[in-house]
């Protein structure tokens, strides 16, 4: 079935059409690169590139219809159909409430200083064993990744999961608005992005605003061990949702009654309710297990097979830059490495230092933290970057490389038997941390994506497959 129908995409939004229009559209795009045939490209004005520049190449590329600004093309310019609209954001809104607006299954928006994503992916998995599932990808999360996820759902999905993001205050009651979820999970609250704001009251109360979208009698799932649930709470109770809680936490709703963590896996005990449940996922690290529970919370919300979901979340793993492991053969032992680098902050940090501690080690084998900076962390950045030192002291790190301005804060603070060095950025610790670590070892690479310790990993790993 196509995506959108040519009368239904040209009502939701409002336009001059030029050209010939075929009968439907098959997809959403916004990267010329990208295209299928039969996609929608919309010519999104970005900070550094302005998508009417790649317009016709996208049509050459395949796609049905550009959506374009008035004015943008002259009337006789170039026979490629097009949709001209006053604001090309804009018309993408439209489309992402239009879509929302017919689908009959169950919405779920997730939120949170740490854990967005991969909670996002575990709700993804867990309740594609009901139905068709639509998600938004990678971390679209922002002012236009919300609207595009959107109109890229498929009318009759059986459960729509957005991942919803912020920088500054008012970010997200826009975004929830347009998703208008029947579930909000805030998997937690802490210390991130503070430039934008005096204090972390200022980001809860900004991870509240995914109320002001939440449909009527929809519920809001809740971190129990997060300071600041209580506040939450009152602000959710305030739009009239149902409350469920997880976490640690004796009065959670859905709790953890014991928990095995293993190198690369998790087993949790919990009890959902009064129904008890034991189940693996294939992730290490308590804070995995923790975004588990929001997970089969918003199961049980949907009135779903909690059994089932719980099994399926034995095949969620960590991707790509949040925690995946890789284990390289180096002489009659082996390396593991893992790519924690696709962003940090200090919760986020803390988790992986522990995490990391938790790793077994062979013989002669260290557990090595290579760690970049945190960004956005505003006037507190030395004294939270400084602040890690205990947790990686309580860990049983062997040994901390590190990486940045910021993050020469930790250095300093670290015991000298700890320091294995630091340089000014990524690109240079890529160049000197291969040759520093070996056979047996267990390396963990961390920092904010703006640090380009992803650049590390590509080192190690290139260094690994040469030896």
């Amino acid at each position: 079935m196509p995506l959108w129908s040519r009368d239904d995409f040209l009502a939701a939004i409002s336009g001059n059409v030029r050209g010939d229009v075929s009968n439907h559209v098959t997809g959403i795009s916004i990267d010329s690169r990208e295209i299928n045939d039969g996609d929608a490209f919309f010519a999104i004005q970005g900070d550094n590139f302005d998508g009417h520049d790649f317009a016709e190449r996208a049509i050459e590329a395949g796609a049905a219809i550009a959506i374009c600004q008035i004015g943008r093309f002259e009337e006789g310019s170039g026979p490629f159909p097009r949709l001209e609209v006053v604001d090309v954001l804009g018309a993408l809104e439209g489309l992402g409430e239009a879509s929302r607006a017919r689908v009959k299954g169950i919405v779920i928006a997730v939120t949170g200083s740490v854990g967005k994503t991969s909670t996002k992916e575990a709700l993804r998995i867990a309740f594609r064993t009901f139905g068709e599932v639509h998600a938004s990808i990678a971390s679209f999360n922002n002012h236009w990744g919300v609207p595009l996820s959107l109109a890229r759902m498929p009318a009759d999905v059986a459960t729509g999961i957005f991942e919803v993001g912020m920088n500054h205050p008012g970010e997200i009651s826009p975004l929830t608005k347009m998703i208008r979820p029947d579930i909000a999970i805030i998997t937690n609250v802490e210390a991130v992005h503070m430039e934008a704001f005096n204090n972390v009251l200022g980001i809860a109360a900004a991870k509240a605003e995914i109320f002001e979208g939440l449909e009527s009698g929809g519920a809001a799932i809740l971190n129990r061990d997060n300071k600041y649930f209580s506040y939450l709470s009152e602000i959710a109770e305030e739009k009239s949702a149902k409350i469920v809680s997880f976490g640690e936490n004796k009065q959670a709703d859905i709790r953890i009654e014991d928990l095995i963590l293993k190198p690369d896996c998790s087993v949790v005990k919990a009890r959902i309710f009064e129904t008890k449940l034991t189940y693996k996922i294939n992730a290490p690290g308590r804070h995995m297990a923790m975004n588990s529970l929001a997970v089969l919370a918003a199961v049980h919300v949907a009135g779903k097979d909690l059994a089932r979901a719980a099994l399926a979340l034995a095949e969620w793993a960590p991707p790509i830059g949040r925690g995946s492991r890789h284990e390289f053969q180096l002489g009659s032992e082996t390396l593991t490495l893992i790519d924690e680098s696709y962003n940090a902050n200090p919760a986020s940090m803390r988790a992986a230092i522990l995490t990391l501690g938790q790793s077994d080690v062979t013989a002669g084998g260290r557990r090595i933290a290579v760690l970049g900076d945190m960004l956005e962390l505003g006037e507190q950045s030395g004294a939270l970057h400084a602040g890690l030192s205990e947790a990686i002291a309580n860990a049983g790190i062997d040994l901390v490389f590190t990486a940045g301005t910021d993050m020469e804060s930790l250095y300093d603070a670290l015991p000298s038997l700890l320091r294995g060095g630091h340089e000014v950025d990524a690109a240079a610790l890529a160049k000197s941390l291969p040759k520093k670590i070996g056979p047996g070892d267990v390396v963990m690479v961390k920092g904010s994506n703006g640090s380009r310790m992803m650049d590390v990993v590509a080192a190690i790993e290139s260094w690994l497959r040469g030896n």
